[in-house]
């Protein structure tokens, strides 16, 4: 009897220390949020159409010229912007006509090389899939301009390459360019395990091809909050950035080794104040710091430079 009566005073016990813990941590996190509001804020989106950005990435031609976009719901387009916010240029381009806006889900973007030598273009990833029943993604590159850097809105040419995976339709968000080994790398999103893939930098023009599938990565943490948003490859291919909900996690290449090896070394976590629904990470052009954006209207633009550089 007294066991029992032991038993159920730790059970009690247990039910009132949990919601205890809980309205703690909530205490903890809005005191973390409130303190760290201003810090590294460095510009806001300025349009209220940028409400859905999923993806930021520095211009290979443009000082302080950035490439933003929306994802699911946009049409075929993304922006040209300052760190500050202020807008440059919108870029149209003709998307796949079996979509009804162009495009289906853009959920990254990158900037690299590509079948010109001297030239940088702009791949946007139109690869987000929630329910994982795509039969293809869409990468499309884009030969960047020094135009985008003006107040403008204007039109380019796309050059689209469909893929697919070779293990099944999921769900990605990130897509990054190696400009070492000339390879556009896809981290998937959901999984426990998430998988990396990839494919050349140097395609034929809306051929489909099937991804390569490299590794798989476990990132630590309660689910939803673990989940890969985003990922970047720095100008100079020596260090990447892949980010989830609430973590930003760092690795130096070494050697030159394939990033897919590099990645799959213990990581390092960098700064980072957790936003509304981020899914936007990307390096400065000296590699020397990044930016992070998320989703929601006139959003906050954050500027963290990487400890030791």
């Amino acid at each position: 009897m007294l066991a029992r009566k032991s038993e159920m005073s730790r059970s009690g016990k247990l039910k009132l220390l949990v919601p205890i813990v809980f309205v703690a941590f909530l205490c903890a996190y809005a005191h973390h949020r409130e303190a760290n509001k201003d810090s590294n804020v460095v510009g806001q989106l300025r349009l209220k159409s940028m409400n859905e950005i999923s993806g930021i990435a520095a211009s290979g031609i443009n000082p302080d010229l950035y490439y933003i976009h929306n994802d699911s719901g946009d049409t075929s387009r993304f922006f040209a912007i300052l760190p500050t916010g202020e807008v440059k240029a919108t870029v149209y381009f003709k998307g796949d006509p079996k979509e009804r806006h162009g495009v289906h889900d853009c959920e990254d973007i990158a900037v690299g090389p590509g079948p010109d030598a001297g030239k940088s273009y702009v791949y946007l990833g139109d690869i987000g899939d929630n329910y994982a029943v795509r039969k293809y993604l869409a990468v499309y590159r884009m030969e960047e301009r020094k135009s985008w850097a003006k107040d403008t809105i204007t039109h380019t040419t796309a050059y689209p390459i469909r893929l697919k995976y070779p293990d099944g339709p999921k769900d990605a968000e990130t897509l990054m360019v190696d400009p070492i080994e000339k390879l556009l790398y896809i981290v998937s999103k959901r999984q426990d395990s998430v998988t990396v893939y990839t494919t050349p930098l140097i395609y034929k023009t809306n051929d489909t091809v099937v991804l390569t599938k490299r590794c798989r990565l476990f990132f630590p943490g309660i689910k939803v909050f673990r989940w890969i948003t985003a990922g970047d490859i720095s100008k100079d291919g020596q260090q990447v950035l892949i980010k989830s909900y609430n973590k930003v996690y760092y690795w130096k290449r070494q050697n030159n080794e394939p990033i897919w090896q590099t990645v799959q070394r213990r990581w390092r976590l960098l700064p980072y104040t957790e936003e509304k629904q981020g899914e936007g990470i990307g390096f400065t052009p000296d590699g020397t710091g990044y930016y992070t954006c998320s989703e929601g209207v006139y959003t906050p633009i954050y500027y963290y430079r990487i400890p030791g550089k």
